[in-house]
């Protein structure tokens, strides 16, 4: 039986689903630079905000919160986090506490109220 010279048919689409997987997952080359950080955001009395930075010391981390976004940056000898959480409600930045305890930092605020009562003389 001859052999058929033509491209593969499925050769298409197996590169379109290759590249959509890369998308959701991120390619080698965005896992490397750090893309991929594991981020949770819990809503309790205030907001905690919760990331797995493994391979990082506790001097390499840099916070910065303007109540409404927190920017993790972090470096570490392998990767580097750069990293903005939108926060799911307003926050008292002034009143945040951060941990790091192998490789998970923790950050807690304060919740802002939405609205606050005017008393009327």
């Amino acid at each position: 039986m001859a052999r058929d010279d033509r491209d593969d048919p499925f050769g298409d689409i197996f590169d379109e689903i290759e590249r959509m997987m890369n998308e959701m997952t991120g390619s080698v080359e965005q896992r490397e630079a750090g893309t991929d950080t594991h981020v949770d955001v819990y809503t309790e009395d205030g907001v905690r905000v919760v990331a797995d930075l493994p391979g990082v010391s506790k001097d390499d981390i840099s916070l910065q919160c303007d109540g409404e976004t927190l920017t993790v940056a972090a470096t570490g000898p392998n990767r580097e986090y750069d990293e903005r959480v939108r926060l799911p409600v307003r926050v008292d930045e002034h009143s945040a506490s951060a941990t790091f305890n192998n490789g998970v930092l923790q950050v807690e605020f304060d919740r802002i109220d939405d609205s606050a009562s005017i008393n009327v003389d």
